[in-house]
């Protein structure tokens, strides 16, 4: 996987297989930011990740709870994972740093959904990952690149 790609995306399979393909190169203490309108796909990419990562449980958007943690299974090289919904927060930097987020990065991978604008100041780098929906279609559009958060 690159560090920087772009694909279309038919199917909430293939969302969910560019989570998997996405998940090969994450290890514990990645940030991954998603982005995009609702019904884009991030909780589909998140799933996806999450099935790469090996974790136990089943992913769903934490909408209601904030931030919902999946351990990691007992397989060599699974990876936790902690999935955060930061749409509720509205932006706001003191909730979000109340989540002690820094603390998981070290031992899981985090992805934020809608965490654009907000996450960023969580590493030293992330991956961000724009999901696109087109008009009056199921077919939705990723682009993702990693950046510093310089």
């Amino acid at each position: 996987m690159n560090t920087r790609g772009n694909r279309t995306l038919p199917t909430v399979e293939d969302t969910e297989a560019l989570g998997r393909e996405l998940a090969d190169e994450l290890q514990p203490g990645d940030l991954v930011i998603l982005d995009g309108p609702l019904g884009a796909g991030k909780t589909a990419l998140t799933r996806g990740i999450a099935a790469g990562l090996g974790v136990i449980g089943r992913v769903s958007s934490p909408t209601f709870i904030i931030a919902r943690q999946h351990r990691a299974s007992a397989d060599p090289g699974s990876i936790a994972l902690v999935h955060v919904d930061a749409y509720r927060l509205g932006g706001d930097l003191d909730e979000l740093d109340a989540l002690d987020l820094d603390t998981d990065l070290n031992d899981a991978v985090v992805v934020v959904e809608w965490g654009l604008g907000v996450a960023e100041h969580l590493a030293d780098r992330h991956l961000r990952v724009q999901l696109r929906r087109e008009p009056d279609s199921d077919i939705r559009t990723a682009e993702w690149e990693w950046l510093s958060a310089t």
